[in-house]
């Protein structure tokens, strides 16, 4: 049995039939769109693709996990902005051949995820494709708070982390080298654990700026900078290297603070705040904003005025698309 020997309209309907309806989904799928109740009157949009052999392997985790990363992803980016998430609506371009039960998997790992925040999948739509492709946009609700953007952050603000990073990263480089195991971290790479709730949490607390910790620490703190013209400096004791990637990092030859203050997909929330704030679990401080750093092309925490123990980080800052 393959997706096409199910069709399109079958699939849809072994699909839609594992996905459950959040409270703001007042018109889910079976219609030409959805209908999503926004009570705040404003939106929060964000969209994210995977791309089979770009993203993901199917030989690094299962379909189950493959939605659960994909709804992370995207999930976490309504919480950077101060918001709730409400709704997914997912497009999938799937190799004819394929297994149906795939694709039900994934639909389950999609539903899962979206239920941790009171959301759900509402609609989409499916493709044939040679290149496996999940691509992903998340609605939110603002509950009558301002968004909090990148461009807020200012001199004397704390810099804050909320949820664990390098992990993924380090569960990646794991399955990258043929392994399985320590299983913390390619548990990490394939099921993120995103503090949802830090987002929303930190708009209350009066957070200046925030981000989603998605293409590693440096490179989007660098984002942060950018936007609102300061220096950020980031404290490398502010990270405790936990046992199971210290001992992989040795047995692999890698330097441990590479996956820390570089890797991404963890999904972590980092947050500035001001210095009168007294952050509550589970934010932590890990650095401050400074003046303005110096902002070149290119990106990275280089470009972006970001500064490790007030040094410049010559490493590598995060992942880039097209590099």
């Amino acid at each position: 049995m393959s997706v096409a020997g199910v069709g399109e309209f079958g699939l849809i309907d072994r699909v839609t039939a594992r996905l459950g309806s959040g409270p703001a989904c007042l018109v889910g799928p079976g219609d030409d769109a959805a209908v999503v109740a926004a009570p705040d009157s404003r939106v929060v949009a964000s969209t994210d693709v995977l791309v089979e052999g770009r993203h993901f392997r199917r030989d690094w985790g299962g379909a189950v996990d493959l939605g659960h990363r994909a709804a992370a992803a995207n999930l976490a980016d309504i919480a950077a902005m101060g918001a709730t998430p409400t709704a997914l609506l997912v497009a999938l371009c799937l190799p004819p051949g394929l297994e149906p039960g795939w694709a039900e998997q994934l639909a389950d790992g999609l539903a899962a995820e979206a239920a941790k925040v009171g959301a759900s999948v509402v609609g989409g739509d499916m493709s044939a494709s040679p290149t496996l492709t999940v691509a992903v946009t998340a609605l939110g609700d603002l509950g009558g708070r301002a968004p909090v953007l990148r461009s807020g952050a200012r001199p004397g603000d704390v810099l804050a982390l909320a949820g664990r990073v390098g992990y993924a990263a380090a569960g990646c480089t794991v399955l990258s080298r043929g392994f399985r195991t320590p299983k913390l971290l390619v548990e990490a790479y394939r099921r993120p654990e995103v503090p949802y709730p830090a987002g929303p949490h930190a708009a209350r607390l009066g957070a200046t700026a925030m981000i989603d910790v998605s293409d590693g620490l440096l490179a989007d703190l660098g984002h942060v900078a950018r936007a609102s013209g300061v220096g950020i400096d980031v404290h490398r004791d502010a990270f405790e290297v936990p046992r199971q990637m210290r001992d992989a990092a040795q047995a692999l030859g890698v330097d441990p603070y590479t996956w820390l203050l570089a890797g991404g997909d963890d999904h972590a929330l980092a947050a500035t705040f001001p210095p009168a704030v007294a952050l509550p679990a589970p934010w932590r401080p890990i650095g401050v904003v400074t003046e303005g750093g110096v902002v070149t092309e290119g990106g990275g925490a280089a470009g972006g005025g970001v500064t490790v123990d007030g040094e410049r980080y010559d490493g590598p800052a995060g992942w880039d698309h097209f590099r």
